[in-house]
């Protein structure tokens, strides 16, 4: 199960954790070794690595106990060049570029910041490097802050719609009960459903080891934001020799099963988590694309009318004067307008930029009725 899940997987998110970051050089390299292996089978590869916190505490003679916030702010600027340069390191042995992003919670909360953040993502994806993800913990605080990485992870796994969430941490997967207190603990192999009995499989953030905030419960809060998006998670131990190529080739670990799909996740936050603040008008040709699963070109609007920015919602209204979708918009209204049924080529010359080639983008798109690209009632 767990081999054809990886084997399916177009776009994995790997999370590595701050305990295993403290090995040393060689689990960085063996992870990279197999990242690198993964990508030169065509597949598009996001790593968030936790550990700036803990490589910048010694350069700054802080000591093993708790830290204040603006003590961890100030150790994770010290130990984020750090953390980034290893990953360079490991990754330049095998030609690959990394590409360092740092995001705050507001950037996954707030759809136009969703919107960039994907957009840079996708773009380095297709460039062939590796966004290497952490949290700016430089600037967040506690009232803006994800508060682990795993759940940082999982919001990467949604942003760049991935189909596997894979977090590698100092354990082998989810146990019934804390191995490390209870040798006799069994492996839980399958998730199907995350009740309230795999929640209490969970315990603290990592009390043994005294690294990261994160631990088994943090994860599973993880896998279940990935579940309802549409991305299978496994959890399992990122310091074998391969970690990453033993989890797809021996099923060990735990795999966590989605309960939803990235369509139906994205169809739901796009009906329903938004008003529209405005429409776009569109001819009987662009009308067949997006029923067909297409973007939404500017040279197939003929009108856009209310007040929007980019990242709300509109309504796109067909030439009948009938609502045929609704999406988000790549353009607010003002640019929208002046871009109104121009071609592609001729946006930046209006504009002075070009942000994107589409008005909406098809993955933004629902329409009013089931069609091509998955959509529902709006």
């Amino acid at each position: 199960m767990t081999r054809r899940g990886f084997d399916a997987a177009r776009c994995i998110v790997v999370k590595v954790g701050s305990s295993l970051l403290q090995s040393g050089p060689s689990v960085i390299d063996a992870i990279a070794d197999d990242i690198a292996s993964l990508a030169g089978q065509g597949k598009r590869i996001v790593l968030v690595s936790s550990g700036a916190v803990a490589l910048g505490r010694p350069r700054l003679g802080l000591g093993s106990g708790s830290l204040t916030l603006e003590q961890k702010q100030a150790a994770a600027a010290a130990g984020q060049p750090v953390l980034v340069g290893e990953w360079e390191r490991t990754f330049a042995r095998h030609g690959r570029a990394t590409a360092q992003a740092l995001l705050t919670l507001d950037v996954t909360e707030s759809r136009r910041h969703w919107l960039n953040a994907r957009a840079t993502l996708h773009t380095l994806l297709d460039l062939g490097a590796i966004p290497v993800v952490n949290e700016n913990d430089t600037i967040a605080t506690d009232e803006i802050r994800y508060g682990d990485n795993d759940r940082l992870a999982a919001r990467v796994a949604q942003l760049v719609g991935a189909d596997l969430l894979v977090l590698l941490s100092d354990i082998e997967g989810l146990f019934d009960r804390d191995p490390r207190c209870h040798p006799e603990a069994r492996l839980v192999p399958e998730v199907h459903r995350i009740d309230a009995s795999i929640h209490a499989m969970a315990g603290d953030a990592n009390k043994l080891t005294g690294v990261g905030t994160g631990g088994m419960r943090s994860k599973i809060l993880a896998a279940e934001i990935a579940a309802a998006s549409g991305c299978a998670t496994i959890i399992g131990s990122g310091s074998a020799r391969t970690p990453i190529l033993r989890l797809r080739q021996t099923g060990c670990g735990s795999w966590f099963h989605p309960t939803g799909s990235a369509v139906s996740a994205r169809a739901a936050w796009i009906a329903g988590a938004h008003s529209p603040n405005g429409e776009i008008r569109i001819d009987a040709g662009a009308a067949s694309a997006l029923q067909a699963g297409k973007s939404l070109l500017p040279v197939g609007a003929i009108a856009v009318d209310g007040h929007f920015e980019r990242g709300d919602a509109v309504r796109i209204i067909g030439p009948d004067g009938t609502a045929i979708a609704r999406g988000v918009s790549g353009y607010d209204a003002s640019d929208a307008r002046r871009i109104c049924g121009c071609k592609t080529a001729e946006i930046e010359a209006l504009l002075g930029y070009r942000r994107a080639s589409a008005l909406v983008h098809a993955d933004d798109i629902v329409l009013s009725s089931p069609g091509a690209n998955g959509g529902c009632n709006v």
